[in-house]
């Protein structure tokens, strides 16, 4: 049973006797899958996007497979939790978060995360959805048919339960999005969903394999503060600037997308 009060204009959920969430606030999560597309580098670029704004975010890494290198810990280290989503109650941790931190989520899936995920959607997204929580699922895309077929999955069992980001991601110096962009399943899934698409710039190997091998972000070669003799290359650094403004020029576009 649900009742509803007013606090200064603005809606408050009582379910049984707990305060639930005031609306409106965000999980904003990866679509996993197809693994090597990007996937954490995307959202440790987010996560550097959220601090350079002042805007308080809750980092979650549920990609249990991926331990050590190149998941969100790894990144950002133990202010990033990992959460066991292979539990029948894995995926509420969305909602103890938001209950008591920051208005928005960052959630790194790993792959193997679907049928979890769909699950958790059928079960819990009503009420969820109810308490104020709204969800944006970004699909990263290469010029890897794969990776396209890995996000349209994820969308015939998401559905419009969530807004959907799409991030073209170059992971070759010229890449060829051209399953994504004619391929007549993706024109379908535009169509329907309308996702917001962003794109990203090819990173030279010389600065990507030293800031995954180093867990280091683009904030950090570009402010000088690794210790990493290689990340310390004034080239580097300036390589590390670029991108790291091209990319929050992208997000900028998009922020409807990402804020509470």
């Amino acid at each position: 049973m649900s009742t509803t009060v007013q606090n200064d204009s603005q809606p408050k959920h009582f379910v049984g006797d707990l305060l639930a969430l005031a609306a409106q606030k965000r999980v904003i999560l990866s679509m996993g899958g197809k693994g090597g597309v990007g996937k954490t580098s995307v959202m440790s670029g987010l996560a550097e996007w959220f601090a350079a704004n002042d805007i308080p975010v809750k980092l979650l890494d549920l990609d249990m497979e991926n331990k050590a290198r190149g998941s969100l810990t790894h990144f950002f280290g133990g202010s990033v939790p990992k959460v066991n989503i292979h539990t029948p109650a894995g995926l509420d941790s969305f909602v103890d978060q938001l209950a008591d931190g920051p208005p928005v989520i960052l959630a790194d899936m790993g792959a193997g995360a679907g049928q979890i995920t769909y699950d958790w959607f059928e079960a819990m997204y009503p009420d969820v959805s109810d308490a104020g929580i709204v969800f944006t699922a970004i699909g990263v895309v290469t010029s890897d048919p794969a990776s396209v077929e890995s996000v349209l999955a994820w969308a015939s069992r998401l559905q419009n339960r969530v807004e959907y980001l799409i991030v073209e991601n170059s992971t070759t110096e010229h890449a060829d999005f051209t399953y994504w962009r004619q391929s007549d399943q993706a024109l379908q899934f535009q169509k329907v969903f309308q996702p917001a698409v962003i794109h990203l710039d090819y990173r030279l190997p010389d600065l990507e394999n030293a800031v995954r091998n180093h867990g280091v972000t683009l904030g950090d070669v570009a402010a000088r503060t690794t210790n990493a003799p290689e990340l310390q290359r004034a080239s580097l650094v300036m390589r590390a600037q670029s991108y790291r403004r091209r990319m929050f020029a992208e997000f900028e576009r998009v922020k409807e997308l990402l804020l509470p």
